[in-house]
């Protein structure tokens, strides 16, 4: 967990309370003090450059010369102990412009990107494609995701659940814009490689061709390293491949995707099981230097009830779904259950529909409320005719002469464990049914299968059979070995797979580099700070998130198509001008509260800032309330609010959007620009008995200290000579 309070910012406060205080006497040792203030100063506020800590250092030690000044002397040693102590922080804020903590507010992350387990720079290719810059939304995504169209179809989009926009109504559809994206680049063949760095002479084997294994490899071979990857199936894609339905994930973007990695000069060896076709001291007799494995979590777990083993018609969904994924479309049954309720249930499901299976049952223990699976796939499934059986407890499956008849069931209530969080299922006495069917299909959760690994010595294991790493690195007990994906987190998402695969990339990058490893984990890198859109505020809002087109519902009963069709290029450049950029604005509230409390304006409507917050966010409202007098724009710590004379008009906006525009009046004699009327007239109210107006005119100061000067000396009485 990031720390709650930031050490650069601790160490800017204490060096300029320092400094404030007078402690430092010699005004040598205050100006290196200021100096030194400066370069912290550019680091907390993103511009600080691979010199500044360097730089901080040798000015410390300059503050310490002079042995006399005792205050120095301390000064000098508490900033050599802030920066050594604390130097991965200092470090990660000059190379990511990110902070973790979000006290240096310039750097306050977007709540989007710091729950993306990759570490996506959300905000910014979200924009890029509002722009309908979609080939350098791209390049922005793949410096830390290789496969955005893969991600843009099948990932469980856990920045959409963080997205403030959630707040005033609906998340941006990241997701789907994502995959937008990636599409259109491809199609218009702007979906390009980067540019890898000189061969370092150095190889990598990669054991597992699933997310985590391949993007491993994209970034290994990105920093000029040759890289192997060992996979036991004759293609590249994992669970991509064998676990996710064609309709969800079609094949082509796969292998398109896949080309990519090819195209830069990785090498691909298939149909090679690790520890039978290769063996740990073979691929160290070829040169490798390092191993990093992605085995995945393939082995399914038993249902543990009477009937189920030697039975031929009770499945394991895993390797249901890979037979079909491998081109076996052999109809199950005509009556199947599925038992689960997980994402792999459902595909299950959805698959036996699609093979031609009569009626499918899904039966889960829970209640639909709790079912871990996405809520578009279950909806999807029960349009195309899937049934749910909730709160049904399997018990054992009715075998009769050489089949089944189905699944003996209980049914549940769901019960308050004391200190857990989560309801319990718990079975109610003399309420046992039978599920007709004459397949079972078993998704109650895969493990890893680790009957490979028995050569790799001195590795650790946790309790549930996964690989046991540091999750800052990757790195196994082993040196040389990492790892990463379901082998070590247990069966996981997609994009928790790649992002676990670019660490490990990155670790063993400072393993053969001789480099120390990281002791925390990385903070997302923030890509860049574009410009953000402008938007008025009756658009931003009444823009709503469109819903996905998908497939007629006979296609989808009776084919592999995929369902989702995608959005349209309008629908795609709207949703992106939802975003609210939450990597500017940090949602402080000083804006909401100069507005209100000091300036008892209250223009500022902006109820999504808190959770908590008993006000309605409606933009809007400003128009109606603001006096255009820039104290919010003044105060904001980030920039995010903006006011800015634009020809004949004064604008107020908040990230792009234009919250305010009035009229600018000008002085009559002289012509400089005076402000809107209702700041002028708020401002008259305010100064209306200290100072006279000098007709009903409209004057700046000059001119209006002119013509009263001009009314006084008129009305003076005349003197006699």
């Amino acid at each position: 967990m990031p720390a709650k309070t930031c050490s650069v910012t601790r160490t800017v406060t204490e060096l300029k309370h320092t400094i404030d205080a007078g402690r430092l006497q010699n005004p040598r040792s205050r100006r290196i003090a200021e100096e030194i203030l400066q370069l912290l100063n550019d680091i907390a506020w993103g511009r600080a450059g691979d010199r500044h800590i360097p730089a901080i250092a040798s000015l410390a030690d300059e503050l310490a010369y002079d042995e006399a000044d005792a205050a120095a002397m301390e000064t000098a040693a508490y900033l050599h102990d802030a920066v050594d102590h604390n130097r991965e922080v200092f470090v990660s804020h000059i190379k990511t412009h990110n902070c973790s903590t979000g006290d240096c507010v310039k750097l306050a992350p977007a709540p989007c990107q710091m729950t993306c387990p990759a570490g996506l720079d959300i905000p910014t290719y979200v924009t890029l494609i509002g722009m309908g810059r979609d080939a350098e939304a791209i390049d922005v995504i793949r410096r830390d995701c290789p496969f955005p169209w893969v991600c843009g179809l099948v990932c469980t989009r856990p920045c959409e659940f963080m997205c403030v926009r959630a707040r005033i109504d609906t998340p941006i559809s990241i997701k789907f814009l994502k995959g937008f994206a990636a599409e259109r680049a491809m199609s218009e063949g702007s979906y390009r490689n980067p540019e890898k760095a000189p061969d370092k002479g150095q190889k990598v084997c990669v054991i597992g061709a699933g997310p985590g294994g391949m993007s491993a490899a994209y970034y290994l071979i990105l920093k000029g390293y040759g890289v192997r990857v060992i996979e036991q199936h004759p293609t590249a894609g994992g669970m991509l491949l064998l676990g996710i339905p064609r309709y969800r994930l079609p094949r082509e973007i796969i292998d398109r995707e896949v080309a990519m990695l090819t195209d830069l000069g990785v090498e691909f060896r298939f149909n090679t099981r690790f520890g039978q076709d290769a063996t740990l001291a073979d691929l160290k007799g070829e040169g490798f230097d390092a191993f990093f494995f992605a085995i995945g979590a393939h082995q399914a777990f038993k249902l543990g009830i009477p009937g189920e083993e030697g039975c031929p018609q009770v499945l394991e969904a895993i390797a249901f779904l890979r037979r079909v994924a491998l081109g076996d479309r052999t109809v199950p049954g005509k009556t199947v259950v599925v038992i689960g309720g997980g994402n792999v249930a459902i595909d299950a499901a959805r698959t036996c529909l699609r093979l031609g299976c009569r009626e499918v049952t899904l039966a889960y223990r829970r209640a639909r409320t709790e079912m871990p699976a996405d809520r578009e796939e279950v909806e999807q499934a029960e349009e195309e005719g899937i049934r749910f059986a909730f709160l049904t407890i399997p018990i054992e499956v009715a075998k009769n002469n050489g089949g089944i008849d189905g699944l003996s069931c209980l049914r549940a209530e769901l019960v308050k464990m004391e200190g857990q969080d989560r309801k319990y299922p718990k079975p109610i006495e003399g309420s046992e049914f039978l599920l007709a069917a004459d397949v079972v299909i078993s998704a109650i959760g895969q493990k890893v299968d680790n009957t490979c690994m028995t050569e790799v010595n001195g590795l650790d294991w946790t309790r549930r059979n996964t690989i046991q790493v540091n999750t800052a690195t990757m790195e196994t007990s082993r040196a040389g070995v990492f790892a990463a994906g379901d082998a070590v987190t247990g069966p996981a998402t997609v994009i928790e797979a790649i992002g676990g695969g670019k660490r490990a990339a990155e670790s063993i990058d400072r393993y053969l580099s001789g480099i120390p490893q990281p002791s925390m984990p990385r903070v997302p890198v923030r890509r860049g700070r574009i410009d953000w859109l402008e938007v008025p505020a009756s658009t931003k809002m009444t823009l709503k998130r469109p819903d996905m087109p998908l497939l007629n519902l006979d296609r989808r009963r009776t084919t592999f198509q995929q369902v989702e069709l995608g959005y349209p290029e309008n629908a795609v450049r709207e949703e992106a001008r939802r975003c609210l950029r939450c990597d500017i604005c940090l949602r402080c509230g000083k804006c909401v509260e100069i507005c209100r409390d000091k300036m008892g304006v209250n223009a500022l409507q902006m109820g999504y800032f808190d959770f908590d917050h008993p006000v309605k966010t409606d933009f809007r409202i400003t128009a109606e309330r603001c006096i255009a007098c820039g104290a919010c724009a003044a105060n904001c710590p980030t920039g995010a609010m903006r006011m800015e004379d634009r020809g004949h008009e004064r604008v107020l906006s908040l990230c792009g959007t234009i919250l305010n525009r009035q009229k600018l009046l000008t002085c009559e004699d002289c012509g400089a620009v005076l402000g809107p009327a209702r700041y002028i007239e708020f401002v008259r109210k305010r100064t209306k008995t200290v100072a006279r107006a000098a007709g009903a005119r409209a004057l700046c100061d000059a001119c209006s200290r002119h013509a009263s000067a001009k009314i006084t000396t008129d009305n003076l009485p005349s003197q006699s000579k």
